[in-house]
């Protein structure tokens, strides 16, 4: 059953020297229990792919599926959740209150009795209670990833999710990221890192704003 639809999706952005395409009609489909790897060079156009497939940025024209229902806004986390390459981790929350946030605020499944558990796993629990300015990157971006499975979402987005992570940590964020399509996600990953591209299904290629098979 596909879970993601993206069909004739077209963005540009407005600049001063002019106006800048970086969709051109984009089309592809993520199955549930399908992990699908996003690939293509820098610039290409994949976080404002990501970007508008979660709601958080509006196409210009084409449409967007999630689970089935036409997206005209930003769905809750228990359809949707985004791992963006800023993170957005709250600032005043620790990494187990920023964990645990999307089920406090009722947009997610899942369970809190996991916040634990995740953080553990991969490589943070003894950080918990710190903030997300008193860790490094990678351990903030491990949070971030705990956070956006921890609601078990129908539709898993991330964007460079092994980025800041080394050869200890990355494939344990993969692991999870896998796990998470086994157990019935539609995952999407953009990535350059091929340990993530070999986890796959399959891989797709954006370059000048539009999509082909890798």
């Amino acid at each position: 059953m596909t879970a993601l639809r993206a069909t004739g999706v077209e963005r540009t952005f407005r600049h001063a020297s002019g106006p800048v395409p970086v969709l051109r009609g984009v089309d592809l489909e993520v199955a549930a229990g399908e992990l699908v790897t996003l690939s293509g060079p820098s610039g290409s156009g994949k976080s404002a792919l990501l970007a508008v497939l979660a709601g958080f940025d509006r196409a210009d024209a084409g449409t967007v599926e999630l689970a089935g229902e036409v997206l005209t806004s930003p769905p809750p986390w228990k359809v949707c959740a985004l791992l963006p390459q800023a993170l957005g981790l709250a600032g005043e929350l620790t990494l187990a209150e920023n964990v645990a946030l999307p089920i406090r605020l009722g947009r997610a499944g899942g369970s809190l009795d996991r916040v634990t558990e995740l953080l553990e796993e991969l490589g943070v629990g003894e950080l918990a209670d710190r903030y997300p300015g008193e860790v490094s990157f990678g351990q903030q971006q491990r949070a971030a990833l705990a956070r956006a499975v921890i609601g078990e979402p129908r539709v898993l987005l991330a964007d460079e999710p092994t980025a800041h992570l080394d050869q200890r940590t990355g494939p344990t964020a993969v692991h999870v990221l896998r796990r998470a399509a086994d157990a019935g996600a539609a995952v999407l990953v953009a990535t350059h890192h091929d340990e993530v591209h070999r986890a796959a299904d399959r891989t797709l290629v954006l370059d000048r704003g539009r999509i082909s098979v890798g």
